[in-house]
């Protein structure tokens, strides 16, 4: 135990990023977002390098924690087993909120449904609701379309509805993949980051409206009712990183929280943090 605690300590220190560079890894919710913020922000700060890459947002933590990241992109709140563990290091983090996102279920634009309760979607996932003929006159199985466990959106799902998910969903890499997955699979039901459907992803798919109760049907797309909080399936994007590397990743940051970047933020197809 004191031999792998000891290789750890060494990784821990080793794996200090250049000053010139920020690494940001985790969330594929996030990835493609960030990219286009660290380009747009290397245009007028090209003496610093954004690097970014995906893995989902356990493996973002995990990163920032081992040195391997500054900044981990993180569409879930950190989980109390990994603050321990930067406790345990005597490494102190802090979070910022820079978009908020909207997750969408989704479906072949084939099948004869338009809207969904937040009920149905969880006994669809946990595999409690088996056939669409439960939900439409369509006899056929229901194939279910998620996400890896280290992935932060399939915990979101996972907490916000308190549900386990069938053992027969189908684990996939990212939402790219659900998205393609659905789109020749007529009995396809997934769920992805409402910024994946837009700029012509959708084609090929219907994105439902959703319900909670009696509530009415809201759309994840629509505006409005996530800047007032409506919609159910609304959560903050969080980017975690050491405080001691402040000082390093605040001209991004600052870039991120500026009118150029909630620019970004909104045509990427999230919402921007008021």
């Amino acid at each position: 135990m004191k031999f792998l605690q000891f290789i750890l300590v060494i990784s821990l220190t080793a794996c200090s990023s250049s000053n010139d560079t920020i690494k940001i890894k985790g969330s594929d919710t996030e990835v493609n977002l960030a990219v286009v913020l660290a380009e747009k922000f290397h245009k007028n700060n090209d003496e610093l390098l954004v690097s970014v890459s995906g893995g989902g947002s356990g493996l973002g933590l995990a990163s920032l924690l081992n040195g391997n990241a500054d900044i981990a992109n993180s569409s879930r709140s950190i989980k109390y087993s990994e603050l321990d563990l930067f406790k345990h290091w005597n490494i102190e983090i802090d979070s910022f909120v820079f978009a908020q996102d909207a997750i969408a279920f989704v479906t072949s634009d084939k099948l004869p449904i338009d809207s969904i309760s937040t009920e149905n979607i969880a006994k669809i996932l946990n595999g409690e609701c088996q056939n669409w003929s439960l939900l439409t006159n369509r006899n056929m199985p229901i194939t279910i379309y998620g996400r890896q466990s280290n992935s932060g959106t399939y915990d979101y799902v996972k907490n916000i509805l308190n549900i386990h998910f069938s053992p027969y969903a189908k684990q996939m890499n990212g939402n790219a993949q659900i998205i393609e997955a659905i789109k020749v699979d007529e009995s396809g039901f997934g769920y992805v980051s409402v910024g994946y459907v837009l700029k012509g992803n959708a084609e090929g798919l219907k994105i439902l409206n959703v319900y909670h109760g009696n509530s009415k049907t809201i759309s994840p797309l629509d505006a409005k009712a996530i800047a007032s909080g409506k919609y159910f399936f609304q959560r903050p994007l969080f980017q975690y990183y050491k405080k001691r590397d402040y000082k390093k990743i605040k001209p991004f940051l600052d870039f991120e929280k500026s009118s150029i970047g909630a620019k970004i933020i909104q045509e990427s197809g999230y919402y921007a943090v008021n």
